[in-house]
């Protein structure tokens, strides 16, 4: 069966540069900036459930051309010569169906104008940025009641005075 979820294509150096976070990690490790945004997508993307699709810029990253996944999120790096906004407009272009919605995060409004003609919708990177934090809040939230649901469960270890649990933990750690 075909994937019909909705999409979130995101212009991975744009993301890094415009967030302070990873711009400052990036200009001594980016290998770990885009580690980083990787993992807050894969949250985003398992706690959404709309598909994620990472592009970086060959430029950094010479000769690659590839695509992988990485948590879930579908990770290209363009050919050379090839820039981040081309790609994208290429996926648009390849992903486009009535039945999903497609969302680009990039600050290269002008470069992408053709595929917001399209249909596609425009995230800014401050737009994500506030949305993946609202994500990580309510993420916190559900686990958050999940323990406290749990928690309340009628177990031997709720009926133990902290004493007795103390001097069992002090066992089981000798």
């Amino acid at each position: 069966m075909k994937d019909t979820r909705d999409v979130l294509l995101v212009d991975g150096y744009n993301m890094i540069g415009a967030w302070k976070d990873l711009s400052a990690l990036a200009r001594t490790d980016l290998q770990d900036a885009r580690d980083r945004l990787l993992m807050r997508l894969a949250d985003y993307q398992g706690f959404s459930g709309i598909r994620v699709i990472v592009v970086f810029d060959a430029y950094r990253v010479p000769g690659l051309g590839k695509s992988f996944t990485e948590s879930k999120v579908q990770v290209y790096f363009t050919k050379e010569k090839e820039t981040a906004d081309e790609c994208i407009e290429r996926l648009v272009g390849d992903l486009s169906s009535r039945r999903r919605q497609i969302y680009v995060a990039t600050s290269d409004m002008v470069e992408q104008h053709v595929i917001f003609g399209q249909g596609a919708l425009r995230l800014s990177a401050r737009e994500l940025f506030i949305e993946l934090e609202q994500n990580d809040k309510e993420l916190g939230r559900k686990i958050k009641d999940e323990y406290q649901k749990k928690s309340t469960k009628n177990t031997i270890d709720s009926k133990l005075t902290p004493e007795m649990r103390k001097l069992f933990e002090n066992w089981r750690r000798d």
